[in-house]
């Protein structure tokens, strides 16, 4: 748990702004206003699991909904807040129900269950498809905030906005103001803006600038707000240098990482979360209009056994990961068998396995060349890892499923040394993106010379090599010429005609290969 105290000023002048969602929540008050306000701010960041985790010890949108409701019971003003990402990836993402994908559906329901209040968007929210995210925006009864993100169409741009029941359209507000009350009369006015880093480029959205938006909103707000809180999703340096650059912000609620993050800066504290729920922060935050200031109480708290389940959200939860356990039954997994009982955590974080291979990479690579044990090699590419999260024992078939959630076939093709080559270079090229690709240990690079047990890969020789299916199809970014009609393939093999052969779904590949 950290806690820490924080004393800052207040500043009250007065603004308005035709953006700004104004939210109301009063309270029956008494006459004895003592001038101090309590707000409670429940926080959580970079979930793509609805379900708690690690054979249920961990994490849980219906533990995260104990939180929020034990906190409101002790204080009324009290708000649950995400910080961006968790409509992708998801293992639901690759399932359909009712003859539609999934595509985050599941995570609006549960968060719609769990009570959530305000929402950022994080770059996974662009993952999916236009339409997708409109349906989940419509879907959802919480407030978006998006404050430097907005819907690009036909050369312009314009704020998101949900369709309503009776058609029609509700924007998101760049800014939300809560004006609250509490017991005693004490009012204040909170400010909320919410920024978001601008590394997804899908082609529906567009990005303003984040630390100019930011400074916008903060002088805007301000004027008016008895406390500005920014909701991010940024790297932890660019919190930094907005905190830096804002000293007056009572608090950055921010994702991204995926690890918990802390740091006050100037007199700004950070606060970031375990991604999956596995941890919460607590963030009270204590005006005292007498004398113009502020404190701030964070918390971090671990989702453990020690916290219940909510019984509304675990609903939810379960109706859904009954979803998902019978459609892949359908295809021969068992979502909840354990496919290893204890070791070290896997790391399938973007930022590793886009960079370099892991030990999660790695076992996916042995567990391919098992399963086509006549290749003299196998590739893939690291964009079929999709948890961006530390998968810890014991791992069960659906966390199997969840970090490759698109699963694919191993095709075996004969080609020339000169196009391996090639793949290998636009590989090392696509540094950071799924097309970065993992291969087998054998292969080294000894300065610009590819080698393959330690001899130089000859242009004209032919190699068979194991590639994820998804490659063979010429769609991977850099990777457009591997494709079966490239004269450089020299011939494909077919595939097994057994369904369950692990050449034809890497994931049941990789499930043998832990069993062992």
């Amino acid at each position: 748990m950290k806690r820490i105290s924080l004393l800052t000023f207040l500043s009250f002048l007065i603004f308005s702004a035709c953006s700004t969602q104004q939210v109301v929540q009063n309270q029956t008050s008494s006459s004895t206003d003592d001038g101090i306000f309590e707000l409670t701010l429940v926080q959580i960041n970079d979930v793509y699991e609805i379900t708690a985790l690690n054979n249920g010890k961990e994490g849980g949108l219906a533990r995260v909904a104990t939180i929020k409701d034990r906190e409101k019971a002790k204080n009324p003003n009290t708000f649950m807040l995400m910080a961006g990402d968790f409509l992708s990836p998801s293992v639901f993402n690759s399932l359909k129900h009712n003859d539609q994908r999934i595509r985050g559906a599941q995570m609006i329901d549960a968060l719609n269950a769990a009570g959530l209040d305000f929402a950022g968007l994080g770059n996974h929210e662009f993952d999916i498809k236009e339409s997708e995210f409109q349906d989940r925006l419509n879907e959802s009864n919480f407030t978006w905030i998006s404050s430097n993100t907005f819907h690009y169409n036909d050369h312009t741009f314009s704020p998101f906005h949900k369709v309503l029941s009776d058609g029609n359209k509700e924007y998101i507000p760049e800014e939300v103001i809560l004006d609250l009350k509490d017991e005693d009369g004490t009012e204040v006015k909170i400010g909320i803006f919410s920024i978001l880093l601008p590394f997804n480029k899908a082609d529906y959205v567009a990005y303003k600038d984040v630390f100019k938006t930011a400074q916008e909103k903060y002088d805007m707000l301000s004027q008016t707000c008895d406390a500005v809180i920014a909701l991010t999703h940024l790297n932890m340096d660019d919190d930094i240098k907005l905190a830096e650059q804002i000293p007056g912000l009572a608090l950055i609620i921010g994702g991204h990482e995926h690890d918990s993050r802390f740091k006050v800066v100037g007199e700004v504290p950070i606060t970031k979360a375990h991604a999956n729920a596995r941890t919460v922060y607590i963030n009270k935050l204590k005006i005292d209009k007498n004398n113009n200031t502020r404190q701030a109480t964070l918390d971090l708290v671990k989702m453990d056994e020690s916290i219940p389940l909510q019984a509304k959200t675990k609903a939810v939860v379960d109706k859904w990961m009954k979803i998902a356990a019978d459609s892949y039954a359908t295809i021969g997994f068992d979502a909840m068998k354990i496919v290893l009982e204890e070791g070290e955590p896997f790391d399938v974080l973007e930022a590793s396995i886009r960079h370099h291979p892991t030990n999660f990479s790695k076992a996916v690579v042995k567990a391919m060349e098992k399963a086509a044990p006549k290749a003299q090699a196998v590739v893939i590419n690291s964009g079929s890892m999709r948890l961006d999260d530390m998968m810890y024992p014991p791992v069960s078939e659906y966390d199997i499923l969840r970090a490759m959630p698109y699963g694919g076939k191993i095709v075996e093709a004969d080609v020339t040394g000169d196009l391996l080559t090639q793949v290998l270079d636009a590989g090392m090229s696509n540094i950071t993106e799924g097309g970065f690709l993992q291969f087998s240990e054998h292969i080294t690079k000894d300065g610009n010379q590819w080698k393959m047990n330690g001899k130089k890969i000859e242009d004209n020789q032919v190699y068979r090599v194991g590639f994820a299916d998804f490659l063979m199809l010429g769609l991977e970014a850099n990777l457009g010429f591997l494709n079966k009609n490239n004269p450089k393939v020299k011939k494909v093999y077919p595939d097994e005609s057994d369904a369950l052969h692990p050449k034809n779904d890497l994931r049941r590949a990789l499930i043998q290969y832990l069993r062992k």
